[in-house]
């Protein structure tokens, strides 16, 4: 599309807008959440097709402006902490939808190498669990509980430190985005080693099932909100490394706030997978079918909420 074409179709759009921004106290924060959805689109195409014209330069303080308002004039509610997870967390996580899959396939990968390298190297596994947590595990297995490890203590204190744990986990990977992707990278990297690595310790035991069906029922959650602070990360390094028409302060600003939105939103899932691990996983005689039925669960409210409703909330806005 030429830019006069993109200019006559949007400059009725972007004229409303400049209004709206005047009148953002008396709006509905869904319907100003909604346009500024719409502009930032607009801004992003315009980046992408005319990074150096001064329509560019136009819609970016257009979207600053109405973010402004939206973010800091605006009368916050009770229902703020409704619309936060409902509304605003799908939003960002589709703005964040490159960096979601970057920080997937980053994982995906360590988790490759993780069973690449422990089926090379049968010790591969102590250097990476510890030589003390491999031989628990084996006197585990020798003793016919093979997955001891999860009852090893009370439910209240397991959960909690669990969560405690995860948390801090996911924060640090967010963190490491100031030292650009790299950071996060390694945390991703480090962590799907491990998981890989693991894995394949119990299959070459002859455990691989059981491990799966134990593991997974609160890793499942787990696991994938790590890769989401992984996107936030991602999101807090690209921010100042590359600030496309912004300067640079103000896109590692930007970043900085897309990043933690995102891992502010992580904290309730690792609630849930902590609760999972510390008071359900423990259960091993657990029948099969409901430990995959719960596995299952959450499969589907991840692909839910961080796939498809995203993509809802964007696509059926636009047609709005």
């Amino acid at each position: 599309m030429k830019e006069v074409t993109f200019i006559r179709r949007n400059i009725e759009k972007w004229k409303e807008v400049e209004k709206m921004v005047g009148q953002a106290i008396t709006l509905s924060p869904d319907r100003l959440a909604d346009v500024y959805t719409d502009l930032t689109a607009d801004l992003a195409f315009a980046q992408t097709h005319f990074p150096l014209s001064r329509i560019t330069i136009y819609l970016n303080k257009l979207s600053s402006a109405l973010h402004h308002k939206i973010y800091r004039s605006k009368r916050e509610k009770w229902t703020r902490i409704l619309t936060y997870w409902t509304q605003e967390i799908p939003q960002v996580m589709h703005s964040a939808r490159r960096e979601l899959l970057a920080s997937f396939i980053i994982f995906a990968v360590s988790v490759f190498i993780g069973v690449i390298s422990a089926v090379g190297d049968p010790d591969y596994v102590r250097q990476i669990m510890g030589n003390a947590y491999v031989d628990m595990t084996l006197n585990n297995i020798a003793n016919g509980e093979p997955m001891a490890v999860y009852n090893s203590s009370s439910e209240i204190p397991m959960f909690l430190q669990i969560t405690l744990n995860n948390i801090l986990v996911s924060f640090n990977c967010f963190i490491m985005g100031l030292f650009t992707g790299f950071g996060t990278g390694y945390v991703l990297l480090h962590n799907g080693i491990m998981l890989g690595a693991f894995q394949t310790f119990f299959y070459q035991h002859d455990l691989l099932r059981e491990s799966m069906l134990t593991i997974w029922l609160h890793g499942t959650l787990e696991i994938w909100v790590l890769i989401v602070a992984g996107a936030a990360g991602l999101a807090l390094g690209n921010g100042w490394l590359f600030p496309g028409t912004y300067s640079r302060l103000e896109s590692f600003k930007r970043g900085a706030k897309k990043g933690l939105k995102i891992v502010i939103g992580t904290i309730p899932i690792f609630i849930m997978a902590g609760f999972i691990e510390g008071f359900i996983t423990r259960h091993t005689d657990l029948p099969d079918m409901l430990r995959l039925g719960l596995i299952l669960i959450s499969l589907a409210f991840i692909l839910f909420y961080y796939i498809y409703l995203p993509n809802k909330k964007q696509y059926g806005n636009a047609k709005a």
